[in-house]
Parts: C-alpha cells; structure tokens; sequence
C-alpha cells in the first residue's frame, strides 16, 4: 500500500514539474502553438468570410515597412492589389499556432501578382522573427514597422489579420487564430482579386 502512495506521490510530483518546465521554458510556444494548430487543423477557427465588408470607397494607407533583407516599401504601393496583413510573433502561441496555415494559403497564391502577403513581426528583437522563419522554412517575407501605423490598421491583439481590397479598403479583420488555408477563404481572396 505505501508503495502505491509512494508512485502517486512521484507521478504528481512529475506531472507538475513538466507543467512547470514547460510554462518556464522557450519550449512552452512551439507546444501550446502545437496544440492550438491541432484545433486549427480540427476546423475548430475557421476565418468566417461571410460578413465581409463590400466597400469600393478608396483608402491610400501609408504603412512604412521594412523586410528581412532591408528592403523598405510602403502599402500604398499596393494598391490595386488584394493585400493579406498578418500581426504576429514569435512569443505567441496562436501566431504559432496559425503559421503554417497561412504558409500554406501563401504557397497556394505567391505567383500570384495580384496578392500580397505583408506578415508583420511584433517581436521587438526582429532577427527572432528572422531566424524563426529561417527555420521553419517558411518563404513568405516578414516585416517590421517603421514609422506610425494608420489607426485603422493598428491593434492591441495578436495574431490579428486584415484583408484590403484593389481599392486598399479594409474588407476583412479578425483577431485571434485562424486556418486561412480553406476552399472558402480562397474563393473569398479570388473574389476580391476579380472585382
């Protein structure tokens, strides 16, 4: 009997020093972002399209951003294309969580000159995001801000994800994860680069 008292007693003691190694550790990211991506893969965060805005009014934002290579460019150089913007870190569960969904929707539509893929690093050391991306061998580029971002396109939430339309009106937002990579929010991106 005390050796069973005795394994319950180590199997807590060892079920709690995980939780606690895990919530300490740089690992607790890429395990609570596993597990989210499951529930993404379960079709649990579905982006819901069916409340887009249908605006045609013109908005020129001026967001100054720079990419891993240096290279600076402004989003109202895209205007007359469908541009998909991600907020995201490293540091975020369901950033990581969602990535490779977007990764996928990317590797779906990067020959496509009419849409364009602007995922923006909230990580304060940017070369973080860099390596990151580096490693998990994603090949879309990142970016960081440079300057003041448009109140519109501004949020306190990550991952938070805005879609604008040829016009560069703010057609969708959603904040929180979400598995961009669906026949739905395909068509809904076909949709917009065809108006």
């Amino acid at each position: 009997m005390k050796a069973k008292k005795r394994n319950k007693i180590w199997n807590y003691i060892f079920w709690i020093a995980l939780i606690v190694v895990l919530f300490s550790s740089s690992l607790r990211v890429e395990v609570f972002g596993f597990l989210q991506s499951g529930m993404l893969k379960l079709g649990l965060f579905n982006p819901s399209v069916e409340n887009i805005e249908k605006t045609t009014t013109p908005k020129n934002y001026s967001l100054s951003l720079v990419n891993q290579n240096e290279e600076q460019l402004n989003l109202s150089d895209y205007k007359g294309k469908v541009v998909f913007i991600n907020y995201w870190a490293t540091w975020c569960p369901p950033c990581v969580a969602e990535m490779p969904s977007i990764h996928q929707l990317y590797q779906k539509l990067k020959n496509d000159k009419n849409v364009v893929f602007l995922m923006i690093s909230q990580n304060e050391d940017f070369t973080k995001a860099e390596n990151y991306i580096q490693r998990k061998e994603y090949e879309f580029d990142i970016h960081r801000t440079q300057g003041k971002v448009p109140k519109d396109l501004s949020t306190f939430s990550i991952p938070t994800t805005y879609v604008l339309n040829k016009n560069g009106a703010i057609v969708y937002k959603h904040e929180g994860m979400a598995n961009y990579n669906s026949e739905k929010f395909v068509g809904f991106l076909n949709e917009l680069k065809n108006r």
